[in-house]
């Protein structure tokens, strides 16, 4: 790698940058489905790029989907409902009121993020509904004021008094464990590449991330990267032939329609086949209904002009495709990865590696 083709925003072209040392830190990919925590800036770019360049991701399967993010349709991304919430007590509700964790788990709505949002989901297929809720009033107003002011403030602002009141919620894709696969320097398969962060697959986070080891792993990598380029980078030599961005033969096109479209498009298969509780029916499925979008977005990629938003389309579908790969190749249950025909874990620990 000799460095990167930028797409430049004010100028609305794309610009060569050589460098001796690149590093990927483009963050997660929460908007390959429609209800995510993510900022919006989360459409597995960094991923894409680096599988579209031939190296190598690791693990994509698994997603982090929060059990809890507050349900409010038209927000996007969704606001976060803290597990410090049933930390403190919070418990989580059908509609009609009845608590219902002690059916799935023992630890009831303490049990760990997977086992809570796979319950919640499965409430919400049987009854239909959008949402459970999740139940904080046996505390005393001043202590939920003290320790959740922002969550309180929120849910307010959307008329609901969480001192009182039930608050919806739903489950939201949160993080991504997989990602480029590096060694314990940082470094992808790809030289003079180096990942760090949420687009990166260490093996720290195994099959499914523990609260807040992101920012950890963030921090010791970003130092690890900067250790070994300082040490490499000058024996980068960068060869003098490297081509400027071609665009020859391409038109600037108004069809944000397509791109828009198809973007909704693939969030919704990816949200009804490819989310908390997987198949290989549902997985098939998926995968024949995003080789049209991507085919249709290829060919529009090809003969239009750059922009951010077809950018993003197309490092959506491409993530969203190394999701389902990944899904189908991993024929066990493990961690984040549940699918209902395969609901055991296998004797054997196998990366999935693309």
């Amino acid at each position: 790698c000799y460095g990167i083709y930028a797409f430049n925003t004010e100028l609305n072209d794309v610009e060569k940058i050589v460098a001796n040392v690149t590093v990927m830190a483009s963050g997660g990919a929460g908007h390959v489905y429609s209800a995510t925590t993510n900022p919006v800036i989360a459409t597995g770019d960094g991923m894409a790029m680096v599988y579209r360049a031939k190296g190598k991701v690791r693990n994509m399967e698994f997603i982090q989907f929060h059990p809890t993010a507050l349900y409010h349709p038209g927000e996007y991304p969704s606001f976060l409902i803290s597990e410090a919430v049933r930390g403190f007590g919070g418990v989580l509700r059908r509609k009609n009121g009845e608590e219902f964790m002690q059916e799935y788990d023992e630890r009831r709505s303490l049990a760990p993020r997977d086992i809570v949002a796979r319950a919640v989901d499965n409430e919400m297929k049987k009854s239909g509904d959008d949402f459970v809720y999740l139940d904080i009033t046996m505390r005393k107003k001043a202590d939920i004021l003290k320790h959740f002011p922002n969550i309180y403030a929120k849910c307010l602002s959307i008329g609901i008094d969480m001192t009182k009141d039930y608050i919806p919620v739903t489950p939201a894709s949160h993080y991504m464990c997989g990602g480029i696969l590096v060694d314990e320097y940082g470094r992808s398969s790809i030289k003079n590449l180096y990942a760090c962060g949420e687009c990166s697959s260490t093996g720290l986070h195994g099959a499914n991330r523990l609260a807040s080891n992101s920012l950890l792993e963030a921090t010791v990598f970003a130092h690890r990267i900067y250790q070994d380029a300082v040490e490499n980078f000058n024996n980068n030599i960068i060869p003098e032939n490297i081509p400027e961005w071609d665009s020859k033969g391409v038109t600037q096109s108004n069809e944000d329609v397509l791109v828009t479209h198809n973007l909704r498009e693939l969030q919704k298969v990816m949200g009804d086949y490819v989310g908390i509780v997987r198949s290989d029916f549902r997985l098939e499925r998926a995968h024949r209904r995003l080789f049209l979008i991507y085919q249709e977005t290829e060919e529009f990629y090809k003969r239009n002009k750059v922009s951010v938003k077809l950018c993003e389309l197309r490092n959506v579908i491409q993530t969203a495709y190394l999701v389902i790969k990944s899904a189908m190749q991993r024929k066990e249950s493990r961690g984040l990865h549940f699918t209902t025909d395969y609901p055991n874990h296998a004797d054997a620990l196998i990366d999935t590696v693309f």
